[in-house]
């Protein structure tokens, strides 16, 4: 018995520890021993926490204290740089205003025919340099060639029909030199002097007649050789060809008749007549002037600046461009610069003078 009451003591709970140890757990800084309540110490947490919610919250740059320096002085404050962005350039040129076009010819021309013919010849290919009067093509010229001689020959007939005359009128005027003397001292009769002046007069007047016929003649020739030249092309100006339209064997003709007629032999540039030409928009045509100096680069040749300058502004606008053209000069002539390439051109303008400071 002794045994037992032991045993059932020592399964006995303590509630004296178990009051000290959960009074240990619940306060173990001891505030409670010290009087402060349970309440007051959460506000004290919520005061930590709003003030770190406000202080990451909060504005990066603190606002200026109603007694800060600036306020104070009267002065405005300056807004602060951010060191992220780039520095400012001071007295930069402005850029050039930029504007597109193409390169063109003030001198390029199909050459035709002044006349319908057959094309029997042509001396000439794409590339190949012209000087001015030089034989393009020729065309069939057969029966032109047959008029030439006869009408050459009608000069010769009209020219030997007047010596005739000529030889006949002098003769007649010796006749009648002789014969008014003897009319007046009675020893010819009036009827031989009269016979004789009328056959002086009506030779004069065969002579008149074969100097018109001849010149008539004479003139014949010169449109019959000039009919014959027209059968010849020629250049009209020094120049590089730069198509061929027509082959041997085809026809021309410089009216436009449709089928397989050709209406011109080739085409002739002149080189040396190149020029730029570009749109520049209204809003900035008042920034370009004659004379300016401007810069030129190709599409074909990126790296290559050519200089050039303003020769003209065109005094019209087009309304569905709103653009007006300009005429540009290129100061260096080059073999790679050819008809209708396309290229952007930057008009160089003055800088301002710099600011100086203070």
């Amino acid at each position: 018995m002794v045994g037992t009451s032991q045993e059932l003591k020592s399964l006995r709970i303590d509630r004296s520890a178990q009051s000290t140890a959960g009074q240990s757990r619940a306060d173990p800084l001891g505030f409670f021993g010290l009087g402060i309540g349970r309440g007051a110490i959460i506000g004290a947490l919520l005061v930590l926490v709003a003030g770190a919610v406000y202080f990451l919250s909060g504005p990066a740059t603190p606002s200026a204290s109603p007694q800060s320096p600036s306020k104070i002085s009267g002065t405005t404050p300056q807004p602060v740089t951010q060191t992220a962005q780039a520095p400012a350039i001071v007295n930069m040129p402005p850029s050039g205003l930029i504007a597109s076009g193409y390169v063109v010819a003030r001198r390029v021309a199909t050459v035709s025919a002044e006349i319908t013919g057959r094309v029997t010849e042509v001396l000439v290919e794409e590339g190949l340099r012209v000087e001015a009067g030089q034989v393009l093509a020729r065309l069939d010229s057969g029966l032109v060639d047959q008029d030439l001689p006869l009408a050459r020959a009608q000069v010769v007939s009209t020219q030997a029909d007047l010596d005739g005359i000529l030889a006949s009128l002098a003769e007649s005027e010796r006749i009648l030199a002789r014969t008014r003397p003897l009319a007046e001292r009675n020893a010819a009769s009036q009827a031989d002097l009269t016979a004789n002046e009328t056959k002086v007069a009506g030779l004069r007047a065969q002579r008149d007649k074969a100097r018109a016929l001849l010149d008539i003649a004479k003139l014949s020739v010169l449109r019959t050789e000039e009919q014959v030249a027209r059968y010849e092309i020629h250049a009209p100006f020094s120049g590089v060809v730069t198509e061929k339209s027509a082959q041997r064997g085809e026809i021309v003709s410089p009216l436009s008749t449709g089928g397989f007629t050709r209406t011109g032999i080739c085409t002739i540039v002149d080189m040396d007549s190149l020029e730029f030409e570009v749109d520049v928009n209204e809003s900035n045509i008042g920034r370009v002037s004659p004379n300016q100096p401007v810069e030129a680069v190709l599409d074909a040749y990126p790296d290559w600046k050519i200089p050039a300058a303003v020769i003209a502004v065109i005094p019209t606008a087009n309304r569905d461009k709103a653009a007006i053209k300009v005429r540009i000069k290129i100061l260096t002539k080059d073999a790679r610069i050819l008809p209708n390439m396309a290229a952007k051109v930057t008009f160089v303008e003055k800088s301002p003078p710099p600011v100086k400071a203070g």
